[in-house]
């Protein structure tokens, strides 16, 4: 006859079973999860780029809905639905310069066409070439050309950050930064600015020797003290403020989503050609590229609006003291090159501390140029100031 069982004597053994089987169940959860999670895209950071400004470009969700699911990593190549995500933030880029530049063109020739027959009614006695020259003379264009820009780089700037959905304040929160560091960065651009400067020079010069120039004259604009006095203003102040929000400030999110690298050197190309000539393109572009990077890296576009605002101020009170003969032209450029010499040492400290630019990864590089050439508004917006500036190299 069988023996039975006692359950009671192997109580014992089967608890010990299920605490065993219960802890291994754990480990097993514990194990999945952090697959999962290695297998699993980061929502706002999915590139895991240690060069990047983690915080600057937001969340890529926005992007890509699918980052955070389960299992979830991000494809070598964007696919249809990211991609065209993606290409929309390059796209509204496109469209505010489009507009800006449009608008801004369009208002300055229509505004001054209307003075100018208003004038032409009041006083048709007078001859149409005396009053243009009255016009041009006064600061009624200085003034004109203020209110415009400062209407378009404000107005723009604000549409393209409400139609990408990042916040005005986005724009100026400021990290790491101090006083110390605003007078190495202004030196830093000085030594930009006169590698520049000369560049420009040179190639006009080259220009010259083919009969091409792409400056325009503008001796006797705004020579009035009025005129004068505006003129500072908007070229002191209010240009590298309103500048700096259009290019630093909204571009350069916009454009920033996948790849940084591509946005610094896109927003400063846009920045370059907004200048409208080659020598000023030649300025706008490296001093563009600097700026973008500081914006990136204190998080604002404080530091850059402190550097645009004492790199116009320079150049202006340079200017002045090359017009006042050979002698203080002399001692002007003495100091120039000195504070160059100095401001180069202070670029190569800032990159010797590790501020290089960020270096996209394989995944960004497949984000970057490739799908930007992909909306027409980028590339239309490029095509048209591109086009503006042949055009007035060659008439």
């Amino acid at each position: 006859m069988d023996e039975i069982i006692n359950p009671d004597e192997h109580s014992a053994e089967v608890a010990a079973l299920q605490h065993e089987i219960y802890r291994l169940n754990r480990e097993l959860d514990q194990k999945n999860s952090e697959i999962i999670k290695t297998l699993t895209a980061d929502k706002d950071s999915p590139f895991e780029n240690p060069t990047d400004y983690k915080d600057y470009s937001g969340s890529y969700a926005n992007v890509q809905p699918r980052l955070g699911e389960p299992g979830y990593k991000l494809p070598l190549d964007p696919d249809p639905p990211e991609r065209r995500n993606l290409r929309r933030f390059y796209s509204i880029g496109g469209w505010c310069m489009i507009f800006q530049f449009g608008l801004s063109f369009l208002a300055s020739v229509g505004l001054v066409n209307a003075i100018q027959l208003i004038m032409r009614f009041l006083h048709p006695e007078t001859d149409g070439l005396a009053l243009y020259n009255y016009l041009y003379g006064s600061s009624v264009l200085v003034a004109l050309n203020m209110v415009i820009y400062l209407i378009c780089n404000v107005t723009f700037t604000f549409v393209g950050m409400k139609w990408s959905g990042f916040k005005n304040m986005s724009l100026i929160r400021t990290r790491d930064y101090s006083f110390g560091k605003a007078v190495q960065y202004c030196f830093i651009a000085l030594f930009i600015w006169t590698v520049s400067v000369y560049s420009g020079t040179f190639v006009e010069t080259v220009l010259n020797k083919f009969d091409l120039t792409s400056v325009t004259n503008q001796d006797g604009l705004g020579e009035s003290p009025l005129g004068l006095a505006l003129g500072t203003m908007y070229t002191c102040i209010i240009a590298p403020i309103t500048e700096e929000m259009l290019f630093r400030g909204m571009l350069l999110k916009v454009f920033s989503k996948a790849n940084q690298r591509f946005a610094i050197f896109a927003s400063a190309f846009f920045f370059g050609l907004a200048h409208g000539n080659i020598p000023q393109f030649i300025l706008a572009f490296l001093l563009g590229i600097f700026m973008a990077h500081i914006t990136m890296r204190h998080n604002s576009i404080i530091p850059s609006i402190t550097v645009h605002i004492f790199i116009n101020s320079f150049s202006t009170i340079f200017s002045s003291f090359s017009d006042k003969g050979h002698l203080a032209a002399y001692l002007a450029t003495i100091f120039l090159f000195a504070a160059s010499i100095f401001g180069m040492v202070m670029l190569f400290i800032f990159r010797s501390d590790g501020n290089l630019l960020p270096s996209p990864t394989p995944y960004q590089s497949r984000r970057g140029a490739s799908t930007a050439l992909s909306s027409l508004p980028f590339c239309t917006a490029a095509a048209m100031q591109i086009v503006y500036m042949a055009y007035k190299l060659f008439t």
